[in-house]
């Protein structure tokens, strides 16, 4: 019994070591990121059956001997379920595209950064089956309007940029483009921003496309990084 108890114990403190294992990992390059997202789903996943057997075993009055390692079991395993529940939750039910743009008629468009993402990265393409899933998801997301003159507005948008962590990769005032990189702090994913700014009315309408290099979804994070563009540069 205390011999289970143990085994159960040491299993959890593996999934809660794999948990930071294997997005550090990641980050560094030691592993790719189509192994670090599998052996963190298996961290997240162990965890929550071993939360399920600890609890369960505590309930019983068989196991009463052994409640002081099935309850650190319990506290080992929890760690991965809950982190695995703060990562995924935000993107529940958003649909698995990873490209958001504030212009879907237009997005902007990459230049510098196209040979920078490299040749295993997303397609910049857009299709018609993301437009549709975009507009589902975030009916609300739109161009950014400024009273800000052209020239004003390009300088405001790349200092917020520069104030969100972004990286800046080039900018082109007389385009009205700047185009950045934002990290991810989990897993290191790099995502690419597009910026554009054109006079609009009596001022200016700033339009933002932000592209994950990797993966199918994004868990909402393109939208999420946008929306913090927005209320930054409006702050």
């Amino acid at each position: 019994m205390n011999r289970t108890a143990a085994i159960c114990r040491a299993a959890a403190a593996l999934c809660a070591l794999l948990l930071v294992a294997a997005p550090l990992a990641t980050r560094s390059g030691l592993v790719s990121w189509k192994l670090g997202l599998p052996l963190t789903a298996l961290a997240i996943l162990g965890g929550a059956v071993l939360l399920l057997l600890a609890l369960v075993l505590l309930a019983l009055p068989a196991w009463r001997a052994a409640r002081a390692p099935l309850a650190a079991s319990a506290l080992l395993a929890a760690l991965p379920v809950l982190a695995g529940t703060a990562l995924v939750a935000p993107g529940l039910g958003l649909p698995a595209i990873h490209d958001v743009s504030t212009d879907i008629a237009d997005p902007p468009q990459f230049v510098a950064l196209v040979a920078v993402r490299g040749p295993d990265a997303n397609a910049l393409a857009r299709s018609p089956e993301v437009d549709a899933a975009q507009r589902n998801a975030w009916p609300g997301l739109g161009p950014l309007d400024s009273p800000l003159p052209p020239a004003e507005a390009f300088a405001r948008a790349a200092a917020t940029a520069h104030a969100l962590g972004w990286r800046i990769h080039a900018q082109d005032a007389a385009a009205g483009q700047i185009e950045a990189s934002a990290t991810t702090f989990w897993f290191g994913f790099v995502d690419d921003v597009v910026i554009r700014v054109r006079p609009h009315a009596e001022g200016s309408r700033i339009d933002l496309r932000s592209v994950s290099r990797v993966g199918q979804g994004d868990l909402g994070a393109n939208a999420r990084r946008i929306a913090r563009f927005s209320a930054a540069f409006s702050g």
